[in-house]
This record gives C-alpha cells, structure tokens and sequence, in this order.
C-alpha cells in the first residue's frame, strides 16, 4: 500500500518534496520512517563482541591456534570419547607365560640340608666320578623328548636342509664328525685344566681342535680351582642324572662349566637355545648328591668356534640359574608325564 501511495505521489510534480518537508512530517505522519528499501522492518544489526577485544594482544595466540594443522584430538580427550561411546575399558590379568608356571614337585636349587665338609689335602685334585647306567633317564634325553613344537620345526628343517646339500649318507657323516669334535675338544680342555702340558700340545697340534682351542684361550685364563672334570652327578630326590663337563671357579665364582662347539656366533645365551636348562640341571645335581661335598650357584656355558675366534663365555648369576631350574622343573615334570 505504501508503495502504491509513493507511486501515486511520484506522477505529480512536486509531491515528494511537499512529503518530506520537516513541518508535513511532523504534522502529518509524525511515528513514520520510510525507506526506499524493500526490507523497512529489518531489524537493527547486532554488534559483534569481538570487535572489542584488543586483536594486536592476542595476536600469537591466533596465529598459533589457526596454523596448526595436526589434530587437535589428544589421549586424553580421545580416552574420554571411548569411554562415552564403550565404557570404561574392562580390567582383566595378562595371561600367565609359560615360564612364570610353579612346578607341582618344587625342590630348591640349593640344598639348605647338605653338609659342607672342610677342604681336605688332595682337594687340589679334581673328582672324576663315573656315570652310574640305571633306569634313571639323563638330562639330554629329557631335553630332547620335551622339545617345543616350534624347536621341533625348526630343527627338522634344518636337517631336511643339510640332506638336500648333503645327501643322507653325507648328513650322517657330517653328524658324526661333530660328535667326534666334541669329544676331542673335551678331552684336549681336560688335558689342559689337569695341566697335562704334553697331552695338551700333542691335541692341540690336531687341525681339528686346534681352532677351538684357540677360541677359548682367553677364557682358560680366567678359570682356577678345578673342582669336578667329567664327572657323573645324579640328583637324588628328582631321580635324573648327567655328565658335568667341569666345575671350576670363573673369575673367582664356583661354576658349572659347559663346553659347547659351534660353526655359527652365538653372542647371547638365548642363542644357546636349552642349554642353560642343561647347566641349571647339573647344578641341581651337584648339590643333591652326596658324592659332592660342596655346593654350586652360579653356571657358565662357553661356546667356542672353529675358526678360532674368540669363544662366548655366558655367565649365569643365582639368580638367573634360579630362572632356569624352574623352567627345568617343568620340563622334568613334563617328560614325567610323558612317561
């Protein structure tokens, strides 16, 4: 209506002008504005809040704030989110390792029963005790006959390997070969430990043990008081029995010493595979059977090598040899129940 009426005025000369005089307004249409714009009842804009805020302050802050690109979602509020959406998450134990296991039949390591009887005068003569043939099963052939799956695998395709390369016959001589290794190298280390001079050069000129030989040199050095030297030990109340290769003090720590040969490094005793099972299971022997009036806590197990570089010598500490025997006693009970 009121843009009909401005139409209206609009075809007379004049008419607008007499409209817009302050005394028509005022007598006239005295509570009216008009606009030429379409929206007339808009309403009046809100000033913006922000505008008041000292921009040059906080200048950094919004620089900081828009350039940052990564997310700005962090654990904790991302740990807040999962708890809205799932809950809080469920407390639950991690499940037992094998190793952690209790043995059902425990005996200590040491036994606090044992008497330890003074040094006597030929105490400087190593004890050779031969190993007795009864029903008792040894410590090799419980190792062997409670293998895990997984080492059983592993071992089984090593072998079908060294057939393929070397034949059946071949790998059978092959086998042999390192067994007659490690008997020469044994006795050559016995000859040297009873200071057996002339023995020992005699072995040592053989090609075969020579490398060995010169691969543990540096640990014959630190090696003193020769107590036990192949050496049958049986554990009486556990009813199993082994061949020690030596007990001897390591850098002035009583140990029992296995002498292991090797073809390929093995820096760390895991490489060593059950081995510290073996020595962990002779120093249990050791100090349950009566034949043995001292006790051991600490074992090393010496991988030498061939070629003549320097052997790995891997010291157990008691509480390490501690560690194993528990994991001895389950592979004990195991083959127990086999059995």
């Amino acid at each position: 209506v009121r843009m009909q009426f401005l139409q209206i005025l609009s075809r007379k000369p004049g008419s607008l002008e007499r409209l817009f005089q302050i005394p028509f307004c005022q007598t006239q249409l005295p509570y009216t504005c008009l606009s030429t714009s379409a929206c007339v009842r808009s309403k009046k804009k809100k000033g913006n809040s922000y505008e008041q805020v000292d921009q040059e302050k906080y200048k950094n802050l919004v620089h900081s704030v828009t350039s940052y690109k990564t997310s700005a979602q962090t654990p904790e509020t991302i740990l807040e989110e999962d708890n809205l959406l799932y809950g809080p998450p469920a407390k639950h134990r991690p499940p037992i390792k094998a190793g952690t296991k209790t043995p059902k039949n425990w005996v200590p390591l040491i036994n606090p029963s044992k008497r330890i009887l003074p040094l006597s005068s030929d105490s400087n003569v190593p004890m050779k005790i031969g190993l007795q043939r009864t029903k008792m099963p040894s410590v090799t052939r419980i190792l062997q006959e409670t293998l895990s799956p997984q080492q059983v695998f592993y071992l089984e395709r090593w072998k079908q390997k060294m057939i393929e390369e070397l034949g059946k016959e071949g790998f059978e001589e092959y086998t042999k070969n390192l067994f007659l290794q490690g008997e020469l190298f044994h006795s050559a280390l016995e000859s040297i430990l009873l200071s057996e001079e002339k023995a020992a050069k005699e072995q040592g000129k053989d090609d075969v043990v020579a490398g060995y030989l010169s691969s543990v040199e540096h640990v014959l050095e630190d090696i003193s008081e020769v107590k036990a030297l192949e050496s049958g030990v049986h554990h009486e109340t556990l009813q199993y029995l082994g061949l020690v290769d030596c007990v001897a003090k390591y850098r002035g720590r009583l140990c029992v010493i296995d002498w292991k040969t090797s073809e390929k490094p093995k820096p760390f005793l895991q490489n060593t595979y059950d081995n510290p099972l073996q020595v962990a299971a002779y120093i249990g022997a050791i100090n349950h059977d009566a034949n043995y009036d001292f006790q051991v806590r600490c074992g090393l197990v010496v991988v030498a090598y061939k070629n003549g570089s320097p052997a790995h010598p891997h010291f157990m500490d008691p509480d390490l040899c501690s560690q194993y025997w528990n994991k001895w006693l389950l592979r004990l009970e195991e083959y127990m129940d086999k059995n």
